[in-house]
C-alpha cells in the first residue's frame, strides 16, 4: 500500500475499475430515470405512469442487450438496487420538478446525454466481456441506450430522438471506436472508460449547443 501511495503510476495501473463502473452504471440509471420522469410528467402522467416510463427508459435497453447476448439472469432481477434507485429518483423528480418549467428541454437533453455516455460504455463492455466482436459490441452499446429512449418517446407520443437529425448515435459510435482504439494501445482500462464517456458527452453537448445535425438525403431531378 505504501509503495502504491508513493508511486502514482502504480496507483493508476493497479486501480480496480469494477467499483467505478458500477458507480457509472448507477449514474446512468439515475440519468435515464430522470429523463423518463421529466418527459412523462411534462405529458401530465400520474405517479405510476411516470414511474413506469422511468423504469423502461432506464432498464429497457440493457434488458434487450442481455436477451440478445443470452445473459441470464437479467441484471435488474438479481440486484434490486436498480429498481430501488429508479423508483427513488423518479419520485424525487415528480415532487420537485415542475412539469411546465421552461427548462424541461434542457434538463431532458442533459440527463439523456449522461445516460448516452454511460450506457454506451456499459453496453460495449458487457458485449466485449461476452466475446462479441467489435462491430457487434458497438451495436449492442448503441442498443443499450436507444431502446429505452425509443420506448419512452413512443409512450409519451413523441418522435423518437434517434430518428431525428440530431447527432446521437454517431456520438456513441465515435466513443465506442475510441474505446477499442485505446484498449489496443494498452491504455489502462478505467482511463479508457472515462475517455470514452467524456468523448460521447462532449460530442453530444456540442451538437446540442451548436445545433449540429446530419442532412437528409434527397434525390433532386
Amino acid at each position: 500500500m505504501l509503495a502504491i501511495g508513493l508511486n502514482p503510476s502504480a496507483l493508476i495501473t493497479t486501480f480496480d475499475p469494477r467499483s467505478l463502473i458500477y458507480l457509472f452504471d448507477m449514474i446512468g440509471i439515475i440519468a435515464c430515470s430522470i429523463s423518463g420522469t421529466i418527459l412523462a410528467k411534462h405529458k401530465n402522467f400520474d405517479v405510476f405512469g411516470c414511474l413506469l416510463v422511468s423504469i423502461v427508459t432506464a432498464i429497457g435497453g440493457g434488458t434487450v442487450r442481455d436477451v440478445i447476448l443470452d445473459r441470464h439472469p437479467l441484471f435488474w432481477m438479481v440486484d434490486m438496487s436498480y429498481l430501488t434507485v429508479i423508483t427513488l429518483s423518479s419520485l424525487v423528480m415528480q415532487i420537485f420538478f415542475h412539469p411546465n418549467s421552461k427548462r424541461v428541454n434542457k434538463f431532458l437533453k442533459l440527463s439523456d446525454t449522461i445516460g448516452l455516455s454511460v450506457f454506451t460504455l456499459i453496453g460495449i463492455k458487457v458485449a466485449d466481456s461476452m466475446g462479441a466482436n467489435v462491430p457487434v459490441a458497438l451495436l449492442l452499446g448503441v442498443i443499450t441506450i436507444i431502446v429505452g429512449g425509443i420506448i419512452r418517446d413512443m409512450i409519451c407520443n413523441e418522435i423518437p430522438l434517434v430518428l431525428q437529425q440530431e447527432i446521437y448515435i454517431s456520438a456513441a459510435l465515435a466513443g465506442g471506436i475510441l474505446y477499442f482504439a485505446l484498449h489496443n494501445l494498452g491504455v489502462t482500462a478505467w482511463i479508457a472508460d472515462i475517455a470514452t464517456m467524456s468523448t460521447i458527452f462532449t460530442l453530444r453537448m456540442l451538437a446540442i449547443r451548436y445545433d449540429w445535425q446530419f442532412p437528409t438525403i434527397e434525390w433532386k431531378y
